[in-house]
């Protein structure tokens, strides 16, 4: 077994003075030529003095505002990506500002300002004094230099016009009054969930006026709004029924719930961060436990095991569970919506993910990851939406499978994500006995019309042998 690398650890000092009895046995068998310096002191080269005295970028990164990062060149230059991180009708922010294709919105910008300014009921001079106030710490959550060709003045009227355009939308989404043409909603929609198109969360803060706590709560559902709601469904197949009856199964009662508290634990830093912060629970990682699939099981495998599917009672992606039964089990999963956006806003938050200041625990990474195994064809979607765990408003299931296997490319889960679950799976199928019944019961009965048939086996072998019977004693007569 390979040792953990936050095991290993290599004394600089002992290697410089050839062991660890401080033999002077160095290469060439002199003495290092830092004069018997232990390593961490100071050293005549620079260079190598920038390095003990930096704390590097993951220091950098920690003492200084969270950045509204560009996407890294590996996600941006693979070729399925092309168009799922670019804004398709509006830019917020600096960083696609000016573009000539995104001009038309410009003009519904200076509308949208003017509604929220009247709607609010507060002068407009007083929340563009309120943006100014914060536009240096504004800018500072940009890349450094990305906003050096607007002066203070022209960056606070992107950050006034960028932010009253946002809250509107938002308000105009939840009221189902907005002036922006319908099919230009769903673009507008997708364009603030890019990594590139966000603006700074105390920016949208500073407009929230009168009532922030009223806007912050139409900001969070606004955001739910984003994610797929658990639909109504009946528990399972037919089969599934009738064992979950006979061996009287409970559902999970510990399932966890989504709270507010929860959502605002950390302070948002843009619209995207919420999302995230929406799908991922950063707790429900085992620090203890690395999963590890012996081999990669796609959902029409699992069911032929006898692992059926059903939704999770949230959207979190980490609300995965399995549970074991007999020679059957459970495996919930977070119900998802796919459309035109879905795979442009998971990309947008795996990228959020590889910032060197977002969240490290990879969540929405993992998941994918996670389904990119269970789904390798149409028939895998057409199982986890038969369950009412993907609802396919896309397409075809195939374009489905194609969409989840081009995300999840090239990306890498946390080793700790989904552990607990891919473990269980892992026993369930090594047990020879349950996968026999599973595909004895799959092969014979996996229909109603199967187990029917077999009914009407069984029922005309009763007949005959009760007409064996007549036929051999209903004559004889009784002795008198």
């Amino acid at each position: 077994m390979d040792t953990p690398h936050s095991e290993i650890s290599v004394d600089l000092g002992l290697l410089l003075k050839g062991g660890p009895t401080g033999k002077e046995d160095g290469v060439g068998g002199s003495r290092a030529s830092n004069g018997g310096q232990p390593p961490n002191s100071s050293s005549h080269d620079p260079w190598l003095s920038s390095i003990m005295e930096n704390g590097g970028l993951e220091e950098k990164c920690k003492s200084q505002h969270p950045k509204i990062q560009h996407v890294s060149a590996m996600l941006r230059n693979a070729e399925s990506n092309k168009k799922c991180f670019d804004p398709f009708v509006v830019s917020i922010g600096p960083y696609h500002h000016g573009k000539p294709e995104l001009e038309f919105m410009e003009g519904h910008k200076m509308t949208m300002a003017r509604q929220h300014v009247t709607d609010s009921e507060v002068a407009i001079q007083t929340l563009y004094d309120k943006v100014v106030a914060v536009t240096g710490d504004a800018r500072k959550c940009y890349i450094e230099g990305s906003t050096s060709k607007w002066d203070d003045r022209q960056f606070a009227q992107m950050m006034f016009l960028d932010g009253c355009f946002v809250l509107r939308f938002i308000c105009c989404s939840l009221d189902k009054e907005t002036r922006i043409k319908s099919h230009n909603i769903a673009f507008v929609r997708r364009d603030l969930f890019l990594l590139e198109n966000q603006l700074p969360f105390l920016v949208l803060e500073a407009l929230m006026l009168p009532d922030k706590n009223a806007w912050l709560e139409n900001v969070n559902r606004f955001v739910e709004n984003t994610r797929a709601r658990s639909p109504r469904h009946q528990e399972g197949g037919w089969l599934d029924g009738i064992m979950k009856s006979f061996f009287n199964h409970r559902d999970r009662k510990d399932q966890p719930k989504e709270t507010k508290q929860q959502q605002q634990q950390q302070k948002p830093v843009h619209l995207l961060g919420i999302l995230h912060g929406q799908l991922i629970d950063q707790s429900a990682h085992d620090p203890l436990s690395i999963s590890e699939w012996s081999s990669y099981r796609s959902a029409i495998e699992l069911k032929a095991a006898g692992i059926h599917f059903k939704p999770s009672k949230t959207s979190r992606c980490m609300d995965v569970s399995f549970e074991p039964a007999m020679s059957f089990g459970t495996l919930r999963l977070p119900p998802i919506m796919v459309d035109d956006s879905t795979k442009s806003m998971f990309l947008n938050l795996v990228a959020y993910e590889s910032c060197p200041d977002a969240p490290d625990d990879f969540g929405v990474t993992s998941y994918l990851c996670f389904m990119d195994v269970l789904i390798d064809h149409a028939e895998d979607v057409k199982e986890l939406r038969s369950n009412g765990i993907l609802l396919n408003f896309l397409g075809s299931d195939k374009e489905v499978a194609n969409l989840f296997n081009e995300i999840a490319r090239d990306l890498v889960p946390n080793p700790r994500a989904y552990a607990e679950v891919i473990g269980e799976i892992e026993r369930h199928y090594n047990n020879k006995a349950k996968i026999w019944i599973a595909e004895w019961l799959h092969t014979h009965f996996s229909t109603p019309w199967t187990f029917l048939a077999f009914l009407g086996a069984i029922f005309a072998l009763a007949l005959t042998c009760f007409q064996t019977y007549l036929e051999a004693y209903g004559d004889k007569k009784p002795n008198q």
